[in-house]
């Protein structure tokens, strides 16, 4: 398995965004639904129309935790995910000729299903090639998000809820935060009279 990096400069995620736009509307949707939710691949692509249209948040049962595996579905948590402004109107286009009971991001072979995980996939590395970018995956859409958000303004336990990570320092080495750090210290010996 490849390691991925969250998308750190803003211009790179507007050219990645205006490729895809470019492409298709679903594609555009899937790239922004998740950077603006930094939910999973495995969670966005169960996300049917009726989900999310017209809401300014949906809830989901994350697939993939530890912690949802070890509850009984008696005992099953929700998580309340925030549709921020940009995003519903991106949804509210998209959506205009959907039936509420398709899946958001629906796939064109078949009937009502949603694209598959590796077709996400083909559709990010295909346009991160498009932009001169390594290191992306279906990840890159989380981590993204989580890169942003930290940015904007360093609150570490934040997302490590939203994550539900274990600790911060998980958190922060999955948003690529400590692997800045790490460059930053390396960088700076080229300050030094040696």
């Amino acid at each position: 398995m490849n390691y991925v990096q969250p998308i750190r400069d803003l211009v790179k995620i507007s050219e990645v965004r205006s490729f895809l736009a470019s492409k298709n509307k679903r594609d555009e949707l899937l790239f922004c639904f998740g950077i603006y939710t930094g939910l999973r691949i495995s969670d966005i692509l169960t996300v049917k129309v009726n989900d999310v249209l017209g809401k300014d948040h949906f809830f989901i049962i994350e697939q993939k935790t530890k912690k949802a595996k070890q509850r009984s579905k008696k005992y099953t948590v929700r998580k309340r995910v925030p549709l921020i402004a940009k995003l519903r109107k991106l949804i509210t286009s998209y959506c205009d000729n959907m039936k509420q009971t398709d899946y958001l991001f629906k796939s064109r072979q078949g009937k009502n299903r949603p694209i598959t995980r590796v077709r996400a996939y083909d559709i990010l590395r295909e346009a991160a090639n498009h932009c001169g970018l390594k290191e992306i995956g279906t990840h890159t859409l989380r981590k993204t998000f989580g890169y942003l958000v930290y940015q904007n303004d360093k609150d570490v336990a934040l997302l490590q809820d939203i994550f539900n990570h274990s600790a911060p320092y998980i958190t922060l080495k999955y948003i690529g935060v400590n692997q800045d750090v790490i460059q930053e210290a390396y960088e700076a010996l080229n300050n030094l009279r040696i």
